[in-house]
């Protein structure tokens, strides 16, 4: 058995931080009802790329799912939704706050009909405060908290994540990770719970590192200029003669050593709080010279937490993720076609199900 086998979940959200939450969830063993708009469904299904006529983001995401085309404004509709509100364990949504109480489908409403429901909203800035209504998505979300400006390349030509950090690390992980403690606390109490996910709040535990600079010592880090955003020799990416990119993360001492012992850094620049500036460029000096292909040899079997950056390609053929499965699991397209299925973060002991191929629901693809 998964540990959630047996957990039903009303996905009602769309694109990726909802959608996200219960895909890890139904690989748990939850089953999970994805409830979409009639005709259109998930605005996610019309982004590309296409894969036999089917949007492989939106398959990606929404494997292992069953879906029910709903129009929420519509009493017949909202009427259809109340068996599937009677089995719920879970109920996601990211609408602003205010839209569901305007469909008779806020928690208030609901939890008194059904008080073991766990009702997880989650929205950019919260249910309360007063941007609550602001619209926005993750680059919004990053930049309004202090988190893009740590490292956003240069400013007269900055540079977009490569990641969306909100939607994920702030929406689609705490969403699950609430999820997870109220079924937890339910199981002891027989409570349901409004779980109020704000992507923006959880942008904070991100800068964690200049969070405790500014508050012991001043102002926090600027642009690229922190320890852990490339601001020293021992957290850098140093361009090799090539166009490769080494990444040295050398931070501890016993590293550092390491990482001068293969660049054959000058003694007197091994102390690199004497004059951090003159140590970083000369060991920038020393790896352009040489293409990247040097320097992977030159690292490899060295303890120092050098490595060169990866295509994703490069990344996909690795031997150690092939070794590992990250990638072996597959998705089922409706042409029949296979594609890679996205991982999803969850320990293999707690996702013991078949390697047969899932495949995204079809719109209302479970009977009313």
């Amino acid at each position: 058995m998964r540990p959630l086998d047996g957990i039903v979940v009303l996905d009602l959200s769309t694109l990726l931080p909802g959608p996200m939450a219960s895909l890890i969830l139904a690989e748990a063993g939850a089953e999970v009802i994805k409830v979409e708009r009639p005709g259109t469904g998930d605005e996610m299904r019309g982004y590309p790329p296409f894969q036999g006529g089917e949007s492989l983001p939106f398959a990606m995401l929404n494997r292992g799912k069953q879906s029910l085309a709903l129009d929420l404004k519509s009493p017949a509709d909202r009427a259809r939704l109340e068996p599937y509100l009677a089995r719920a364990d879970v109920l996601v949504e990211q609408f602003r706050p205010g839209v569901m109480a305007r469909v008779g489908l806020d928690y208030g409403t609901l939890a008194d009909r059904f008080p073991g429901l766990i009702y997880c909203s989650i929205t950019g800035f919260g249910q309360s405060g007063p941007k609550a209504q602001v619209a926005g998505h993750d680059l919004n979300y990053i930049a309004e908290t202090g988190l893009l400006a740590l490292s956003m390349g240069p400013r007269d030509a900055p540079v977009v994540p490569p990641a969306l950090i909100a939607d994920i690390a702030g929406g689609a992980y705490p969403a699950v990770m609430n999820i997870l403690l109220a079924l937890q606390a339910r199981a002891r109490t027989g409570q349901g719970a409004h779980l109020d996910v704000s992507m923006t709040d959880n942008m904070f535990p991100l800068a964690w590192w200049a969070l405790a600079q500014q508050q012991a010592a001043g102002p926090a880090p600027g642009n690229a200029d922190g320890l852990l955003t490339g601001g020293t020799a021992r957290y850098r990416l140093y361009p090799a003669s090539d166009g490769q990119i080494v990444a040295a993360a050398p931070i501890e001492q016993r590293f550092w050593e390491n990482f001068c012992a293969v660049l054959d850094l000058p003694e007197e620049l091994r102390d690199d709080g004497r004059d951090p500036q003159a140590t970083l460029a000369e060991a920038s000096r020393i790896i352009r010279a040489k293409p990247g292909a040097y320097w992977r040899k030159a690292f490899e079997g060295v303890d120092c937490c050098c490595t060169l950056v990866a295509t994703l390609a490069e990344a996909l053929a690795e031997p150690h993720f092939r070794a590992r499965g990250v990638m072996a699991r597959r998705l089922a397209l409706a042409d029949g076609s296979v594609a890679h299925a996205l991982p999803v973060p969850l320990s293999a002991a707690l996702r013991s199900r078949p390697d047969d191929a899932d495949r995204a629901p079809p719109l209302d693809g479970i009977s009313g």
